[in-house]
């Protein structure tokens, strides 16, 4: 995010024990009816997230009380069936009827993992399921088998077509992992638009205006106002080249699947209809892991020592800056916003959770 302002107000954080959170978490999703195992495959997300990213993303625990109302309202199943509607050596199509996305999702990736040890690759795709977190935390699954990961979905429409007013596709995130001998692997994590309302919301709560070419208005003018902008769909990476993305995204999940795609998901609220797409490529069929690894961090160094531009202080990969976060952010605790920790105590009394979140104390770190 780029901007010159100084916020106005200042959003506090705490940090709490990071074992300590993920029990709660796991507990609080067991309650909401998930397994045992399901409950921690979802936690374990929550964690990832809640240290790699920017807290205004949305993407980390804050969702435990967005599932518990979802679970409530009847939108997510969380002990729907996981199945294999159709199977090849290399290829399989899933249906996780409504269930936890992130969930059918790490299961989706397993198997695409174990069809690359088979033959060299797996490609899945799921159909009729739900938000699925972090784009990241699946393709990142594959690294532990040594395989690069790939992690596409669709989502609700709030990105609008090239010279459009109302949203078409979704934010459509992508990621793609593979590993190198620097330390930390490189992942490429990112969603189609510019940004998402998550961050609009962080930035409310700062008092700050945000860059033009996030979002516009419901009448298609551009604006600086993240409350105007709300109202109005999203705007794309790089123009007519991230529509055109994250168009093609939907080629991939939902049109491809048998499920939803464009409009379709998340208007019924019954039936969220999320598509996603994995894949995961065996390193050792083109050569030995290290030698990849080896390569990709020349490759990394080639990036990291070309000649800098006026006023930057260093090059980074895609992957860097979010482990030196999850580093940063794991030292002292995990860093939770206030008006999150607070939800999650309450929603903690509300499902008689045995687990507590013990303070360690204020956040004073920065997010990188």
């Amino acid at each position: 995010m780029t901007t010159e302002q100084t916020p106005a107000r200042v959003i506090k954080m705490t940090n709490v024990d990071r074992d300590q959170l993920r029990a709660f978490v796991s507990e609080g999703f067991e309650a909401l009816g998930l397994t045992e195992g399901d409950a921690g495959i979802f936690a374990d997300a929550l964690i990832f997230s809640e240290l790699r990213f920017h807290p205004g993303q949305g993407q980390g625990v804050a969702r435990l009380r967005r599932y518990h109302e979802r679970i409530g309202n009847g939108e997510v199943d969380p002990r729907a069936d996981w199945s294999i509607v159709k199977e090849g050596p290399a290829l399989a199509l899933v249906d996780a009827h409504n269930g936890i996305g992130t969930v059918a999702a790490s299961k989706a990736m397993s198997l695409a993992i174990k069809k690359a040890k088979e033959g060299g690759i797996g490609t899945v795709i799921v159909r009729n399921s739900t938000h699925y977190g972090s784009s990241a935390v699946h393709a990142c699954q594959a690294l532990e088998h040594g395989c690069i990961g790939m992690a596409f979905t669709n989502a609700g429409p709030e990105m609008a077509p090239w010279g459009g007013r109302e949203g078409v596709t979704g934010t459509n995130p992508w990621s793609i992992a593979a590993p190198s001998d620097q330390g930390f692997p490189t992942v490429l994590d990112i969603a189609l638009t510019t940004a998402g309302k998550g961050m609009m919301n962080w930035l409310i709560r700062e008092g700050r205006k945000m860059p033009k070419d996030w979002a516009i208005t419901p009448d298609g003018e551009e604006t600086d106002d993240p409350a105007a902008a709300l109202k109005g769909p999203l705007l794309a990476i790089g123009g007519h080249k991230g529509y055109g993305l994250a168009f093609m995204t939907e080629a991939l999940t939902g049109v491809l699947s048998g499920g939803g795609f464009g409009l379709k998901p998340y208007s019924d609220p019954k039936k969220l209809d999320v598509s996603h797409y994995f894949q995961a490529i065996d390193i050792s069929w083109f050569m030995d892991p290290a030698e990849y690894a080896e390569r990709m961090g020349e490759f990394v160094q080639m990036a990291k020592t070309r000649a800098k531009r006026p006023g930057v202080d260093e090059i980074m990969v895609p992957g860097e800056q979010e482990a030196r976060r999850t580093a940063a952010k794991s030292e002292n605790g995990v860093p939770i916003d206030n008006v999150v920790l607070a939800d999650m105590k309450e929603l903690g009394r509300e499902l008689g959770l045995t687990t507590s979140i013990d303070e360690l104390g204020p956040y004073t770190g920065d997010f990188l």
